[in-house]
């Protein structure tokens, strides 16, 4: 990093942040791209490999199918046009985890083109341009803190399929970058293409921002930004990055186009290398695979199979099930999560109440866990069933909150463990009444302050029996028993 890390005084204020972002996403399919090999994440070191993707002399590529499927399901996602015809080249650059010297990868004539992202809600909402979408295969990695003044290479994600999904310059924030990640991460994993994880590196962002003056039309010059782990940390390189330009802007110097990396640990961006034009990758046409020839029935099949989108989804539920924004936003954030939540409210016939459960009860037990909702023991016929109990008023509202907590412990049913625990909610009025007496008897205080008007206490005598019977009084009923002892 320079020293012009403190921009001046009001400098950034006098300068719009543009941001287009390139977006490499690994595709879930279980070999690589153009070879048998396994994709699987984590195996040791070099054992996922073969002559093809080893770059052995006289090995041969052979397209992945599936790889193509779910390439075409994101573009069509994305609002793309998949092109019938697409070219695979060759992308010429020399490190030492790329074995062959060159990526296969897809040029002037990519998969998709021409596609857009809607990010935000309402009033907020603004669309981002999708460039194209285009195929290539991963390289391998360096790995620097193995050895001692050594650096290893992991050639196991050589080969690996992915796609990148380049955005045009349509944001004016680090906070538009993220909301874009966001329903990008969402709509990917929606369509079922992509474990989208930054930690297992099946989702990677490089940045292209830079610095205008407010007013201005024509683009100022781009650096690229690299090494980001996170969105929060795409979020944070972007500021930095951002301002770092600001601070020549207004010192007069020019922004020279280049590629950064983020340094996360002392949040700052520095210069890696000059920043690569087309013409310096020497592209031309891989001579070892074909034409990509796609049918137009297998395309139209293609789109066609594709699931309700998030936003589709968002607007359904607020119209079908009378929720707030919010809480579609919350209800809607995984696939797994929606369909989990539907199957309960269809099963109880309450949508708001399946909603408050599931984005209450649910979620905290889940977030204790570190769990899926995939993987969760109550399943939503259960949790269904636990709801009706309570509108039916078999069991109060707080003893269900302890059934809930046994059936995620147990597994047992909702009725099982309410009938075993004695959480059956109580309606016979002599011992509700013995239950009100005793807690006026003990509380003399409030009991002389409610039977002389003051009703707010209403509630607190009312919390006060439920906790005697341990959550199985009935509360409708306790409130008219104290109703009647205040004379009202």
């Amino acid at each position: 990093m320079t020293g012009l890390r403190d921009a001046p005084a009001g400098a950034t204020a006098r300068y719009e942040m543009v941001v287009g972002l390139e977006v490499h996403v690994q595709l879930r399919t279980r070999t690589k791209a153009f070879c048998g090999c396994d994709t699987t994440y984590g195996a040791p070191p070099n054992v996922n490999t073969c002559p093809v993707c080893l770059a052995l002399p006289g090995a041969l590529p052979a397209l992945n199918r599936e790889a193509v499927h779910l390439a075409m399901r994101a573009a069509h996602a994305l609002g793309c046009t998949v092109n019938p015809v697409s070219i695979f080249a060759r992308k010429n650059y020399f490190y030492p985890d790329l074995p062959k010297g060159y990526q296969i990868s897809q040029y002037d004539k990519p998969l998709a083109l021409g596609g857009r992202l809607e990010i935000g809600d309402g009033a907020a909402a603004r669309t981002v341009g999708i460039t194209r979408v285009h195929m290539e295969e991963d390289a391998g990695k360096s790995i620097h803190d193995r050895y001692p003044g050594a650096t290893a290479i992991d050639l196991n994600r050589a080969g690996v399929p992915l796609i990148e999904i380049v955005s045009e310059p349509d944001m004016r924030s680090s906070a538009d970058a993220v909301a874009y990640l966001d329903a990008l991460k969402q709509l990917l994993e929606y369509v079922d293409v992509s474990d989208v994880t930054m930690e297992e590196g099946s989702l990677r962002v490089d940045a292209n921002v830079s610095a205008r003056p407010h007013g201005a039309t024509t683009l100022g010059t781009k650096t690229e930004v690299k090494n980001m782990n996170s969105f929060s940390g795409v979020q944070r390189a972007l500021e930095a990055e951002f301002e770092r330009q600001c601070a020549l802007l207004d010192r007069g110097r020019r922004v020279e186009q280049q590629t950064m990396l983020w340094d996360g640990g002392k949040n700052e961006v520095r210069p890696a290398r000059s920043k690569e034009g087309s013409h310096d990758y020497r592209y031309f046409p891989e001579p070892d695979l074909p034409p990509l020839l796609l049918d137009q029935q297998w395309i139209i099949a293609v789109r066609d199979e594709l699931p309700e989108l998030p936003r589709a989804r968002r607007a359904r539920f607020a119209r079908d099930y009378g929720l707030a924004g919010a809480d579609v936003r919350v209800l809607t954030a995984s696939v797994a999560l929606a369909d989990y939540f539907e199957a309960t409210a269809k099963a109880h016939g309450e949508a708001k109440a399946a909603a408050n459960w599931v984005m209450g009860e649910v979620l905290a037990a889940l977030n204790a866990a570190n769990q899926s909702v995939a993987a969760f023991r109550i399943t939503p016929a259960a949790l269904a069933r636990l709801l009706d109990l309570v509108r039916d008023g078999v069991v109060s509202h707080s003893a269900a909150k302890r059934v809930f907590a046994l059936m995620v412990e147990t597994g047992d049913p909702a009725d099982r463990v309410a009938e075993r625990e004695g959480l059956m909610q109580v309606r016979d009025d002599d011992e509700l009444a013995r239950w009100v007496d005793d807690v006026l008897t003990e509380h003399p205080a409030e009991a002389e302050r409610f039977r002389a008007g003051e009703k707010k206490l209403l509630g607190v005598l009312v919390g006060l029996v439920m906790k005697k019977s341990k959550g199985r009084a009935d509360p409708r009923r306790i409130n008219q028993l104290l109703s009647e002892r205040a004379g009202g």
